[in-house]
């Protein structure tokens, strides 16, 4: 193996061992802790990560993966992804900087963000990072002086007016701006050597998909007729991390496969690549986190007291986090998180109308409203899956918030074939089409056919 990944940087767990029974055992050792109170927590199954990039590498065959470290930087995600031989799509130097602090080469990093600071370009020039994105003539210029050596990635506008993050609006060149950015950079003798799109996430329409590339070739073309040797087509990400999404991966994966069929061949010279974030780290993380305070409120509603012969009343339940820290997706993608009961209460049990609220004192730290449930206590805990985007690393309005511990687990039959996938020169001839076992969570689920998968070392 690569070394990035060891046995300690994880708990190593048994198959049918579920995300459930270590989310039970963590809450209540928390609960029951006196020296340091804990009011949420993250479990993060990192066989899950594995078992998304083995499904990724069989329906995107000819597509390389970066990871978006603002998704989720994590440690445990950053070294996993690592191990599996992923490059990193860096927004920053603070994004740059962890990736090279776990080992990770300069030449499998992109600076991907096409509004960067000089002093994060003058880092990049530093640490050898040498590709980067670009969108407009100030940009251009920015890097000209900054990082002459660079090797440059136009970023085009796409068509997005259906997706629920519309990066269009901020990023991306349009097509008739092109050539003349692809000019200016042949006269400061720039290197612009691919393209890139990205059509935001929540995109309902894998077509988004088909056109981005059909544009992108027609920016090749431009890029060819002005000297410049293009080789990278960078699809950019917005790929669904949950198996209910609407539009599913795998969709999403047979319209790119046609789509660069028709306009970039197999033998065309090209690399492709794919920016992904939510797609690996979604459905890994699950968020346990406890009730901190609560208020019932009496509902005004003549009549009602006679009827059942008590008040009718409506509780709210503060959380020690919310839509300024892991609930973020609130704000976001406009999300309604549903919380799942630790404690399965009688069927008996009263239902009240409730809400979920975060510990900023303001009317929007909303997490969660319109919900029915059970008379709840302070204390409790309530769990919430599908957490590992855009929750871990995100800032926080409270001085004193503390970040939410995270406990990475992987099953023994996802490690072992974690580094089976890394080691392809130790298995046996015979060997290479047959199955191997993966885990997604605790439990052994469908498995992967696959032969021996070789990762580039470098992007250039």
């Amino acid at each position: 193996m690569a070394g990035y990944l060891r046995e300690t940087d994880f708990v190593m767990v048994e198959e049918g061992f579920s995300t459930r029974d270590l989310l039970e055992e963590l809450t209540l050792g928390a609960s029951q802790a006196t020296a340091e109170e804990v009011a949420a927590l993250f479990v993060a199954d990192l066989g899950a990560v594995v078992r998304k990039h083995f499904c990724f590498l069989k329906c995107l065959p000819r597509v390389r993966s970066f990871y978006a470290v603002k998704c989720n930087s994590s440690p445990g995600v950053l070294k996993v992804l690592a191990e599996l031989g992923l490059g990193f799509s860096c927004a920053n130097k603070a994004e740059m900087e962890l990736v090279q602090d776990i080992g990770v080469p300069a030449s499998k990093i992109i600076y991907a963000n096409p509004c960067k600071q000089i002093a994060h370009i003058k880092y990049a020039a530093k640490h050898g990072v040498r590709l980067l994105s670009f969108d407009n003539e100030m940009e251009l210029a920015k890097v000209v002086k900054s990082h002459p050596s660079a090797k440059m990635v136009l970023c085009i506008a796409t068509e997005d007016s259906h997706s629920l993050s519309r990066l269009s609006l901020k990023f991306g060149a349009s097509l008739k701006s092109c050539r003349h950015l692809l000019e200016n950079a042949k006269r400061d003798h720039v290197e612009v050597i691919g393209v890139s799109f990205h059509i935001g996430s929540g995109c309902p329409d894998p077509q988004a998909y088909a056109q981005s590339i059909a544009d992108a070739r027609v920016v090749f073309e431009m890029g060819a007729e002005l000297g410049h040797r293009m080789h990278i087509l960078d699809l950019g990400g917005g790929f669904p991390g949950v198996e209910d999404a609407k539009v599913r991966f795998e969709e999403i994966a047979s319209v790119i496969n046609s789509a660069l069929d028709l306009y970039f061949p197999e033998g065309c010279g090209v690399d492709i690549l794919a920016k992904l974030g939510r797609y690996y780290v979604t459905s890994a993380f699950t968020l346990a986190i406890s009730i901190i305070a609560k208020k019932e409120v009496l509902l005004d509603q003549p009549g009602r007291e006679e009827e059942t012969g008590s008040s009718p009343k409506s509780i709210v339940y503060h959380l020690s986090e919310g839509v300024y820290g892991v609930f973020s997706s609130v704000l976001f993608d406009s999300t309604c998180p549903a919380p799942i009961l630790q404690k399965k209460p009688p069927t008996e049990q009263p239902l009240y109308s409730s809400s979920l609220w975060g510990p900023v004192a303001n009317g929007c730290d909303c997490v969660a409203e319109g919900l029915w449930l059970p008379q709840l206590h302070v204390g409790d805990w309530l769990v919430f899956e599908n957490m590992g985007a855009y929750t871990v690393g995100m800032g926080s309005l409270l001085r004193d918030a503390q970040t939410c511990r995270i406990t990475y687990a992987m099953s023994r039959v996802a490690w072992e074939a974690l580094q089976g996938q890394l080691l392809p020169a130790e298995q046996d001839e015979d060997a290479e089409g047959m199955c191997k076992p993966l885990s997604c969570g605790w439990e052994i689920t469908d498995t992967l056919c696959m032969g021996p998968v070789f990762t580039p070392a470098s992007i250039m």
